[in-house]
């Protein structure tokens, strides 16, 4: 017997679905005791309702574009105790005659500012904007202090082609190298989580009704190699378990996968933690503490890009590749030759 198979059969004989230990004992000795492949209709339920709340939260809810999208202009001015978001959008209405589109505060301490966001203003109407500004606050604002950029919708434009660009390609090549390191099964699945994937994380941040500027795109981009990285390690291992599966009538095709997804959750929780904690520092120290308020749409569309990106690889990619391995007849006859080996030595 090869060196190979002699693993394969040593992995049936010894790893054994140990239920009867603790939570900890089970995620750390990775027995198969967690019945993830098994309880795979049950995922599918959750990742569809997911998926159908953030499509209806896209669909009616829809995004809030960023300047750099839309198109418009921004003003600035030094924030203060008396010059705050209130107060500058008040005297934006009075001056203008309409509500900004959006005020925030970014930075913090002597740098903060005050942003506003509207529609692009003409240079009179920003010079009048300037002048109101001084006369509302002052002394602690002057002409001098209020800033406008004008951006054009254009250059978002060229931004949101260049990213869908970027993304199809991303998925043409992730479905290339995965059908020639695995299998076209295995590339259909990680197509899939990749969907569900840009799907939920998109979803999250419509609900969340934050702004989608460059930084979001960048971060969206970002974790769906992440995502792509941790569905690799768990089909590599799957690919391990199963290069032999026809030589032994010990476990199916399914039970060897979930043993896979069972011996690499410890590492995917690892890797999801370490990932996981800069970015909540980033969002502690930039966003809350130095108010750099750029900085959370990188932050949260990373948040939610691993951990999402972590439940599909563990959750999804695998039990997706089961389905599909499962049409296959030759699966299907070693499943039965399996299932009826144990009838039989249980009748014996």
């Amino acid at each position: 017997m090869s060196d190979e198979k002699s693993r394969t059969v040593w992995a049936d004989e010894d790893y054994v679905g140990a239920k009867n230990q603790s939570f900890l004992s089970r995620l750390y000795t990775g027995t198969g005791a967690f019945d993830i492949v098994g309880k795979r209709k049950m995922w599918y339920v959750i990742s569809a309702a997911i998926m159908l709340i953030c499509l209806l939260s896209m669909i009616f809810r829809g995004f809030t574009p960023g300047i750099d999208f839309e198109g418009g202009t921004q003003v600035s001015l030094p924030a203060s105790a008396s010059v705050t978001t209130d107060a500058a959008s008040e005297v934006f209405a009075t001056t203008l005659g309409q509500e900004p589109e959006s005020a925030q505060t970014a930075g913090s301490g002597g740098s903060a500012t005050i942003q506003l966001r509207t529609e692009t203003l003409s240079a009179q109407d920003a010079s009048k904007l300037a002048h109101a500004f001084a006369d509302a606050f002052k002394p602690d604002v002057t002409v001098a202090d209020v800033s406008s950029s004008d951006v054009s919708s254009t250059w978002g434009q060229e931004i949101t082609r260049k990213m869908v660009i970027a993304l199809l390609v991303f998925l043409v090549v992730v479905f290339i190298y995965i059908a020639v390191r695995f299998d076209r099964e295995m590339s259909a699945a990680a197509l899939v989580t990749l969907l569900f994937d840009v799907v939920a994380t998109a979803g999250v941040y419509s609900l969340v009704g934050w702004e989608v500027t460059p930084a979001m795109v960048i971060g969206l981009l970002t974790v769906l190699g992440f995502s792509v990285y941790d569905t690799v390690v768990v089909f590599d291992k799957v690919e391990e378990n199963t290069r032999s599966v026809f030589a032994t009538s010990r476990r199916t095709f399914a039970e060897q996968t979930n043993l896979a997804v069972n011996q690499t959750l410890m590492r995917s929780i690892n890797t999801t933690v370490i990932s996981v904690l800069p970015i909540i520092a980033l969002m502690v120290v930039a966003v809350w503490m130095l108010g750099i308020g750029t900085l959370k749409d990188l932050a949260l569309i990373q948040l939610v890009g691993v951990v999402v990106g972590t439940y599909s690889s563990v959750f999804l990619a695998s039990p997706m590749l089961v389905s599909l391995k499962e049409r296959r007849k030759d699966v299907k006859r070693h499943t039965a030759k399996v299932l009826a080996r144990r009838e039989k030595v249980a009748s014996a």
